[in-house]
């Protein structure tokens, strides 16, 4: 959490020893790699977890436009129930270290791309073109990672509902046109 809430930098291994309860040298003992090594296994650890729980979302509601406006609409009451301090960590720390690391950024990268697959499966099952799927999917994941900053910024979840609403208006642009082809 506290990489998602502070970034990279501003995240302290003396820091994630006292909120972890845990004696700091057992930081090394399970991450021999120190920070780097942690913030890694985090990004990969939690990008699998946020993945899995997008999915779970998107899958409660039968119809694809009504499940990603639920999506999004769920991203941006957590979002304000935190405050706004707990967005993506994954995007948290990719735009801080994309330049300055990277071990960190090829992991972020990685995540992102799983991403990618995992919601254009999921849009292929509603869009039968694999290539407009994946568009599709990079879409929902540039949508939802732009509509985190500005809604952190601004402290209002209604980027996160514009960006919701704007996909599912993304998937009903695509849905006829497969249908005339």
């Amino acid at each position: 959490m506290l990489f998602r809430r502070h970034g990279y930098s501003a995240t302290g291994l003396k820091r994630i020893a006292a909120e972890a309860d845990a004696p700091f040298g057992s930081i090394y003992h399970f991450f021999p790699g120190g920070k780097q090594q942690l913030a890694e296994d985090m990004i990969r650890t939690s990008g699998a977890e946020y993945g899995r729980m997008v999915l779970a979302v998107l899958d409660s509601a039968a119809d694809p436009m009504e499940s990603l406006v639920h999506a999004f609409e769920a991203a941006a009451n957590d979002l304000a129930a935190a405050d706004y301090a707990d967005a993506c960590p994954i995007g948290t720390v990719a735009l801080e270290v994309a330049s300055s690391d990277e071990v960190l950024r090829i992991a972020t990268a990685e995540v992102f791309e799983e991403w990618v697959g995992t919601m254009a499966r999921w849009f292929g099952r509603y869009v039968a073109d694999p290539e407009a799927a994946r568009s599709l999917a990079y879409s929902m994941v540039m949508m939802l990672e732009g509509a985190f900053m500005l809604s952190r910024a601004a402290r209002d979840p209604e980027p996160l509902r514009v960006a919701g609403r704007s996909m599912a208006e993304l998937l009903r642009t695509v849905l006829p046109r497969q249908s005339e082809g």
